[in-house]
């Protein structure tokens, strides 16, 4: 099976330069309108697919994203695997801005966002323990470690709902438990490629210090504009780093390919026929046993 590598981009990466063969294409969703048209072509003999988060000019806040749509059209354009990047605050002194953390979990804090394909009439349950595939993890730090990028392997992700960000009490509640970074953006996405049977990675690059820190307690867009646009430019040559540790040829992710095997629990006679349809793309493979 080859390989076809998703990137997602976060704020400040909204195209990546270098791909062969480079074209836009829209790819329709049963789910609506994905953030943006999908950037093909290939690096080092890897099919890639870039969708930007946030659309071309940063037209969706964290709320507003299709995430189900998203993940569906990179489902059906035929994506193997998934590669995040995304803009995120630090909760800890060694986690400095410029760090590009490559995070093992999520602590999910959003309450606003539709967090999953199943439903109504056609229930499932995906195991989520671990997140994150360890093989776009290994590939990642491996490509951080040979482009010379400061960089963590591990560490916890907090979601938040956004746009705001943080409260002093919040920042302070988040470091207590433990968490490295916080976001706005990984929940639901990291979800939805798990129900889309897709392995995802995603890179956490530091902007800044949360509000914790006395130094960053007032944190403004314009200071995380600057790092971002630093941050963006390294993705980019992390992205062209990290393609051929993948390769054309895809290795399996064992626990992710195949979830959804153990995960349909509503009886064939009370599946609901309108989300069935809607399902052909993230659950097609098990639909047609």
């Amino acid at each position: 099976m080859k390989t076809v590598l998703g990137i997602i981009g976060g704020s400040g990466v909204y195209d990546i330069s270098g791909l062969e063969g480079a074209r836009w294409e829209r790819v329709k969703s049963p789910w609506g309108e994905a953030s943006d048209e999908l950037h093909r072509g290939t690096i080092a003999g890897v099919d890639m697919v870039f969708l930007p988060r946030h659309g071309r000019g940063h037209v969706h806040s964290p709320t507003t994203i299709n995430y189900r749509a998203n993940i569906d059209a990179l489902k059906r354009a035929g994506v193997t695997d998934i590669i995040s990047v995304s803009a995120c605050g630090s909760f800890r002194e060694d986690l400095p801005p410029g760090t590009f953390v490559i995070v093992d979990q999520f602590i999910d804090r959003t309450h606003a966002r539709e967090k999953t394909f199943f439903g109504k009439g056609f229930v499932a349950h995906v195991s989520l323990a671990h997140p994150i595939c360890p093989k776009i993890a290994r590939a990642l730090a491996e490509a951080c470690a040979e482009e010379k990028i400061p960089h963590a392997r591990g560490g916890t992700y907090l979601a938040m709902e956004g746009p705001q960000f943080s409260t002093l009490a919040e920042s302070n509640l988040y470091r207590s438990w433990g968490c490295s970074v916080i976001g706005m953006t990984a929940m639901p996405e990291a979800k939805l490629a798990r129900e889309a049977e897709i392995p995802y990675g995603l890179v956490a690059m530091v902007t800044d210090f949360d509000c914790w820190h006395p130094a960053h307690d007032h944190v403004t867009v314009d200071q995380v504009v600057k790092v971002l646009t630093e941050n963006a430019d390294t993705a980019r040559a992390l992205v062209k780093r990290v393609a051929p540790k993948l390769g054309p040829e895809r290795r399996p992710s064992p626990g992710i390919d195949n979830v959804l095997d153990t995960a349909v629990i509503t009886a064939p006679e009370k599946r609901d026929p309108a989300l069935f349809a809607k399902l052909d793309a993230v659950a097609g493979r098990v639909l047609k046993i």
